[in-house]
């Protein structure tokens, strides 16, 4: 495991399961990620075709990414995954012999969350307890990750200023959200998402805090109709109670039977690369790339 950094020292206390917990406390807030969606998650994370394609999509931008960014090299670079739950992400990139001799991270609000991420990301990568609207960093990481996160945040410019804090000059944050209000669903309203984005909600996003917006991408493309043919027709959740809910959420979420999922796989993994080098003009999920200006030299 990489040594603890100063600001690791200041801002942190390891506990007896290899946490990083805050020396201020913080509290998961439930109203917009539950803490009980986890296990439904780690499944998900590791069989589903929507997951599957997601990673792919975006670990190809990684790559595409890093090669046109000044001062970047792959083999030593400090990634923290932002928000990311179970550990999915982190995983996938453990699992990638090109980023074996970066530094990996992961980070959540849910102390339930990094408990349970612990076998699935290894000893090697670091589990932080954070709040993402304070985060302690400054100039800390090369690149940092926000996938399926941003939409659950009301505040979420400040989310992005912290992330914008957090990044060293010219590294890179890649955010992935649910794109377009065409989209939206009642599994939106299940899932606590507080919006949608497109393009231009990204663009100006980026303005607002300072970034340079290096690349959007609409990404679940040729899925999009089906995906959105499944979800048209709304149930009463609303006169639902609590344990209803909860069953309703893992049935839409659930992993579909083996030669189906398969085949969606198959369908999604299409889209790399042809939709990160030929835009799509539409896709339920959108990917930004964001990069932190350089400092001018002194």
């Amino acid at each position: 495991m990489t040594e603890p950094t100063s600001d690791d020292k200041r801002h942190f206390q390891e506990n007896d399961q290899g946490i990083y917990q805050p020396v201020i406390a913080v509290q998961h807030r439930n109203d917009e990620y539950d803490e009980k969606g986890f296990d439904t998650l780690r499944e998900m994370q590791t069989k589903h075709f929507w997951y599957s394609g997601r990673h792919r999509f975006i670990e190809y931008t990684l790559k595409k990414m890093m090669k046109s960014a000044a001062g970047q090299h792959n083999d030593s670079l400090s990634m923290i995954d932002l928000g990311g739950g179970c550990g999915g992400w982190v995983h996938y990139l453990t699992d990638n012999a090109d980023y074996s001799h970066c530094e990996l991270a992961l980070g959540d609000s849910s102390i339930h969350a990094l408990e349970y991420a612990a076998h699935y990301v290894g000893p090697a990568v670091k589990r932080y307890q954070i709040d993402l609207l304070q985060l302690p960093w400054k100039d800390r990481w090369d690149v940092v990750f926000l996938l399926d996160v941003l939409e659950h945040i009301p505040d979420d410019i400040s989310a992005l200023q912290q992330a914008y804090n957090a990044l060293r000059p010219g590294g890179l944050l890649f955010v992935a959200t649910p794109a377009l209000k065409f989209f939206w669903t009642y599994n939106d309203e299940l899932a606590h998402h507080v919006r949608r984005y497109s393009k231009k909600e990204f663009a100006v996003l980026a303005g607002q805090v300072g970034f340079d917006l290096r690349l959007t991408r609409y990404f679940m493309f040729l899925l999009s109709p089906l995906l959105y043919l499944s979800r048209i027709k709304s149930p009463d959740y609303k006169n639902m109670n609590a344990v209803e809910i909860r069953k309703l959420l893992v049935q839409t979420h659930r992993v579909p039977a083996p030669p189906v999922n398969a085949a969606l796989k198959t369908i999604f993994h299409l889209e790399t690369p042809a939709g990160v080098w030929i835009p799509f003009p539409w896709g339920t999920s959108i990917l930004g790339v964001f990069q932190k200006p350089i400092e001018e030299q002194q």
